[in-house]
């Protein structure tokens, strides 16, 4: 790890020495690590995600359901999605350039103000009853290209402001609140939307955004490091990322790990099919909401207890065995004949994705010098959200082919022979730790 960039003046004042010594008694082992919240300025990027996870949750259940009911098809939902795709993928990765090459926190608030605009004009094109589906594609889309920039800005800051020994412990907090949106965000809105509408849903994610700026505000400069000279993000500088993950395998190794989990083992696209035919005696929609609930459910328990893992120093076995359980989870889940232990699986399955999660971000912090950092993180939000849409096609198709539960067991036995012939094949994982 880069040990230059340690040591501005902005992060000796936001830091405090770093608690170390005698194990945490009692249940406090078990329970979530909160020491990155002992540094304020950690402490106000997290306060900031708290407020974004549920909020962007909000406009991610209003569009979709505006534009069903502009058109009454679902397929203009899907099209819809793949129109946010493409921007966030081609910003991510020319925002992770980005992200090496200015002041972070000067990008932060950029693109958190682009946002927060964004979701200002969703809010006034459902208040004049516009009804437009082509305007509500063009205003997910440039939602998705801000995203795209603010993402690896965001998690590259990361270990600027904690030390490389709380990164595990950081990464475990941040996925916990986003998970944990994932869970409330939905709910919320589902709830909120027959009481004030959806223009005012999307108001109330514009106005959480407000208090995620105040927070941004607030962090300490955070240039590029003094190694870095390069002050321009093009194409040139997104192949120098691609080519510094191929130099340095832990890297390419923890991507991989993550493609073979989500691309082999994300069986969502099945749930509906799952909850119509081998569920349909529980009840179709309480089989359908508790399959789409579980895996979050999960990572949030799993971020709950991740005192247990948190301070683990061999993070690539922990990775290694993350995909594994998960894969095995999941293979469990798809052999259930009975909801509630497929439910009990997916869950399980869910705390293994929180531990892969926190290490394997862990180690694109710590393996990756700072002026590589955004690049690495661009990549990473790349893989995470493209995987799961891989995943889709796949087992889709699949299911089609096979039959859903036969899909899902094959895909959970495909990520552990994949993850376990990978590391046993590339040793560069398995010896990697802090």
């Amino acid at each position: 790890m880069d040990t230059s960039e340690s040591g501005t003046a902005a992060e000796a004042e936001e830091t405090e020495p770093s608690p170390r010594g005698r194990p945490r008694p009692g249940w406090r082992r078990w329970a979530m690590d909160t020491r990155p919240l002992r540094r304020p300025a950690y402490r106000r990027l997290w306060s900031s995600t708290v407020v974004t996870a549920v909020g962007s949750q909000l406009t991610a259940v209003a569009v979709p359901k505006q534009i069903y009911d502009i058109t009454g098809s679902s397929a203009w939902v899907g099209y819809a999605s793949l129109a946010g795709l493409a921007p966030m993928v081609l910003f991510a990765l020319w925002g992770g350039a980005v992200a090496d090459t200015v002041d972070r926190r000067k990008l932060l608030l950029v693109t958190n103000s682009g946002i927060a605009v964004t979701s200002v004009l969703f809010w006034l094109q459902a208040a004049a009853g516009l009804g437009s589906v082509a305007v509500l594609m063009l205003l997910l889309a440039t939602q998705q290209a801000f995203f795209g920039l603010n993402a690896p800005a965001r998690n590259a800051s990361i270990a600027r402001l904690v030390p490389a020994g709380e990164l595990a412990a950081a990464n475990a907090l941040g996925s916990t609140v986003m998970q944990t949106g994932l869970v409330a965000g939905p709910l919320l809105a589902g709830a909120l939307i027959p009481v004030i509408g959806l223009p005012e849903l999307y108001l109330l994610d514009a106005v959480a955004l407000c208090v995620t700026l105040w927070a941004v505000v607030r962090l300490p400069a955070l240039p590029p490091a003094g190694t870095a000279t390069v002050r321009r993000a093009g194409i040139r500088q997104i192949a120098e990322g691609f080519r510094y993950i191929a130099r340095h395998k832990v890297l390419l190794l923890s991507f991989l790990a993550d493609v073979i989990a989500m691309v082999f083992g994300m069986p969502r696209a099945l749930f509906p099919q799952l909850a119509a035919e081998t569920y349909a005696p529980y009840g179709e929609g309480l089989a359908l909401g508790l399959l789409f609930a579980a895996l979050p459910v999960g990572a949030v328990a799993g971020g709950l207890l991740s005192g247990t893992f948190s301070r683990a120093r061999r993070h690539g076995w922990m990775v290694i065995g993350a995909v594994v359980a998960w894969g095995a989870a999941i293979a469990g889940a798809g052999l259930s004949g009975s909801l509630w232990f497929a439910v009990l699986f997916l869950a399980c399955a869910g705390v293994a994705d929180m531990v892969s999660m926190v290490f394997r971000g862990a180690i694109l912090l710590s393996a990756a010098t700072d002026e590589m950092r955004g690049r690495m993180q661009g990549v990473f939000t790349v893989v995470v959200a493209g995987g799961p849409r891989l995943a889709d096609v796949l087992h889709g198709t699949a299911g089609a082919a096979f039959g859903p539960r036969t899909a899902v067991t094959g895909g959970g036995l495909l990520v552990i022979v994949a993850m376990l012939g990978l590391a046993a094949a590339v040793p560069a994982l398995r010896r990697y730790r802090l």
